[in-house]
């Protein structure tokens, strides 16, 4: 019987709902062992609730009809039941049939040692209850002590039962009758302290594919010490060897490793080290990640989250919201959005948890998680996010203080991006004076806070107000860090639309050339802020009349942004939208009708209908309609 025909039969067997069925299929399959739940959810398209209600539903029907899934105390229910079914399902497999048992077996041996004895061959394949991993495992300890005889293999395999039966019996779902247990138990000791102790650190990976860049490890002790763990493990068959720098661990065997983890005296100090690996690839993660850095990430990304949601309590107080928001940061950057939600949504509830209600970290979690609905224009739910956080650090730290000056500054933030400009100004004010204040006059966060204002003057129409603030903003920034920095460049940006939304494209068009020339240059071709200055420089040309200029540039604004960040993402669809517009403009209407249903559909698909985003790319698009047909 296939995996994917037993896995049908166990579905209908439970009684499980289609919903059900679709997820557990999806699930279990063993395509999917490795994937991530983000994965899983995009492609069945649910949410991460609907999905774990219906595993969690799942594991209860199996638990009705098998009372030792009802008492499993294992820290991931999903993972006691995924090993039930492989061992429910070792069972029934044909392979495992006494004569294909024989044959596996004598592809692991040499054929004259079995032909020697060929009854106490026929008796281990039967002690082992016929399982290929058990087979497996037998045979490569025959192969690592040549001289060892089937009988004497046999005695050992029924003393190592006898021994161990009460421990494993209580401590898993393994059953006596696959042998695994006892096979896995002779190779264990074939292993060196230095092979257990690293197939138990291995043992808390997640049950995916595991990297392991032994040449970034700059210990070379170290590094010699896994290289041999590493060897002696893939010997025994006790690790497998996917490709070049990547293995992977069998179900059975990493419970196993994890149960005399457990039991040693090394396990918290494990975890610990473990945690703090994964915890310094979290790191790697930036806010914005590009492609490459989703495909360098991604194989490590099962690890950490299996640190987040089982080790979590072996991360030091000061980094546990660094592991959420990273992980938050890696969904974000590919628009699957429901997951990013999820982490900043756990990181609040693990922070208040631990932490208490009173912390800072506590305050910084609600600020990440209301920062993320303001990305996506929930700007009901940031609003009481971002004051509860406000309230809290004044609470906790005093009015005089940076983290109360940055509340201020993203509650600003927020009134002005939803055009309640009265109440962002005056907050706008009270943390640039904070800011003062504290850091003096000549810093960073004071030129940031004086673009912010000048944004919001330049947003309500008063151009007098926002000019000199962009001025002192771009003074500021080149005596802080010169005249060749990226913030140089955004405030000339920045100031150059001022003068666009005035009429002024003579004063303009040399600082969007300059932002253009300092962006790549300093940035280099491929980059976003490279492709928000085209797409400014082309709005120039387009507002000015000099479409032949405006039109390259837009192609190059999109072919940027699409090589940085897929065909699926909001700012793809914001180039799309521009060239579309000239398009328009220029009345090459079939050449604009693509493209705004291009737009219009990412938007939907990634922010969502109601987003504003989508909602003025939509009126674009209605309006193009309404002007092309009529």
């Amino acid at each position: 019987m296939q995996w994917a025909n037993f896995l049908a039969k166990e579905a209908a067997t439970h009684g499980l709902s289609l919903e059900q069925t679709a997820a557990f299929l999806k699930y279990f399959n063993n395509e999917n062992l490795g994937k991530s739940e983000a994965k899983l959810l995009s492609e069945l398209n649910v949410d991460v609730a609907a999905f774990r209600k219906w595993m969690g539903e799942i594991y209860e029907k199996f638990a009705q009809s098998y009372p030792e899934l009802a008492i499993s105390n294992n820290r991931d229910k999903l993972e006691t039941l995924q090993v039930y079914l492989k061992v429910k399902y070792n069972s029934e497999l044909d392979v495992i049939k006494p004569l294909a048992a024989m044959k596996l077996l004598k592809t692991l041996v040499v054929r004259e040692r079995l032909q020697q004895e060929p009854w106490l061959a026929r008796r281990i394949c039967k002690f082992l209850g016929y399982s290929p991993l058990a087979l497996e495992l037998v045979g490569q300890y025959l192969d690592k002590i040549p001289e060892l005889s089937l009988e004497t293999l046999l005695k050992r395999l029924e003393k190592k039962r006898v021994e161990h039966e009460a421990v494993v019996n209580a401590n898993s779902l393994i059953s006596y009758e696959s042998g695994v247990a006892e096979a896995f138990e002779l190779s264990w000791e074939q292993l060196d302290e230095n092979a257990q102790s690293f197939g138990c650190l291995l043992s808390l990976c997640a049950l995916a594919d595991i990297p392991l860049s032994l040449e970034t490890i700059e210990d070379n002790k170290k590094q010699e010490l896994w290289q041999k763990a590493i060897a002696d493990l893939l010997q025994l068959h006790l690790l497998q060897h996917k490709s070049k720098g990547i293995y992977r661990l069998n179900l059975l065997t990493r419970q196993l490793f994890q149960m005399k983890l457990d039991k040693s005296n090394e396990a918290d100090e494990a975890k610990t080290n473990f945690a703090a690996m994964m915890l310094e690839v979290a790191k790697l993660i930036p806010q914005q990640p590009n492609p490459e850095d989703i495909l360098n990430l991604t194989p490590h990304i099962p690890h950490i989250t299996e640190v987040a949601t089982h080790l979590s309590q072996y991360v030091g107080d000061e980094n546990l919201i660094i592991l959420f928001t990273k992980l938050s940061w890696f969904y974000q950057g590919q628009g699957l959005y429901q997951q990013a939600e999820s982490w900043l949504q756990q990181c609040v509830e693990v922070t208040q948890n631990r932490l208490g209600l009173e912390h800072t970290d506590v305050a910084a979690s609600l600020n990440n998680l209301a920062g993320f609905y303001k990305s996506r224009g929930r700007y009901s739910e940031a609003e009481p996010l971002y004051q509860q956080a406000l309230k809290l650090s004044k609470r906790l730290l005093g009015e005089n203080h940076l983290d109360v000056a940055n509340s201020l500054n993203n509650l600003a933030q927020l009134y002005d991006s939803i055009g309640r400009y009265s109440e962002a100004e005056p907050l706008y004010h009270q943390a640039l004076k904070l800011r003062k204040r504290l850091l003096g006059e000549e810093h960073t966060d004071v030129a940031t806070t004086l673009s912010y204002l000048a944004l919001l003057y330049e947003s309500i129409g008063h151009y007098n107000q926002a000019e000199p603030l962009y001025q002192q903003a771009l003074k500021l920034w080149k005596r802080l860090v010169g005249e060749e920095h990226p913030h140089v460049a955004t405030t000339l940006n920045n100031l150059a639309a001022l003068y666009c939304y005035t009429g002024r494209y003579s004063k303009a068009e040399p600082l969007l050339k300059k932002a253009l020339e300092l962006r790549k240059r300093l940035l280099g071709e491929n980059h976003l802020d490279v492709a928000t200055s085209l797409n400014n420089l082309a709005q120039l040309y387009e507002s000015t009349e000099r479409y032949t200029k405006a039109e390259p540039l837009y192609q190059e604004a999109l072919e940027v942004s699409k090589r940085l960040l897929g065909d699926n993402h909001p700012d793809v669809a914001i180039s799309l939208n521009n060239l579309a517009a000239l398009y328009r403009n220029i009345r090459r209407y079939r050449k604009a009708k693509p493209l705004f249903e291009q737009a219009l559909k990412i938007c939907e698909q990634t922010l969502g209908v109601n987003h504003p985003t989508t909602m003025t790319i939509r009126a674009n698009y209605v309006n193009f309609l309404t002007e092309a047909y009529h």
